[in-house]
């Protein structure tokens, strides 16, 4: 009977974690790298890496403006010539199958024009789907951090 009672609780544990996937940290991994990858295109002003980044309807909060790929490209193309460094700390990150979502801090150091030095903190927060097995951001949510 204790036997019995033992491979039942074993069955039920095991089918348990079969129909119920977790997490997984290569996808939180992936996730801050499809993040970077999108700042990293704002830092080279590579629209496409940016645009590869994301979900055809991608679209961009930052301070009460909304923005979707293309209008974010006119923005950058309007600022020229600027550099930019971006640092990312306090990750928290949840993933299942086959969306994500993030908050994080936002640091970057602006160089507009080879004078102009500004520095900005952000308060940011990111959700992802995955589009044919590929991992893509299709929000991104920036508050000025004050």
């Amino acid at each position: 009977m204790k036997t019995g009672t033992i491979l039942r609780l074993a069955l039920w544990l095991g089918l348990f974690a079969a129909c119920n996937p977790g997490k997984t940290t290569d996808d939180t991994e992936i996730l801050k790298k499809v993040l970077t990858s999108y700042f990293e295109g704002i830092e080279k002003k590579d629209f496409a890496e940016m645009k590869a980044a994301t979900t055809e309807d991608f679209m961009l909060y930052e301070d009460g403006a909304v923005w979707d790929n293309d209008s974010a490209f006119m923005n950058i193309r309007r600022n020229l010539p600027f550099t930019v460094k971006y640092r990312f700390e306090n990750f928290k990150i949840n993933a299942d199958n086959i969306s994500g979502d993030m908050t994080y801090l936002n640091h970057a150091d602006f160089v507009f024009h080879d004078t102009v030095k500004k520095s900005i903190d952000w308060i940011e927060s990111a959700t992802f789907r995955k589009r044919g097995g590929v991992w893509k951001m299709n929000f991104l949510q920036a508050t000025v951090r004050r």
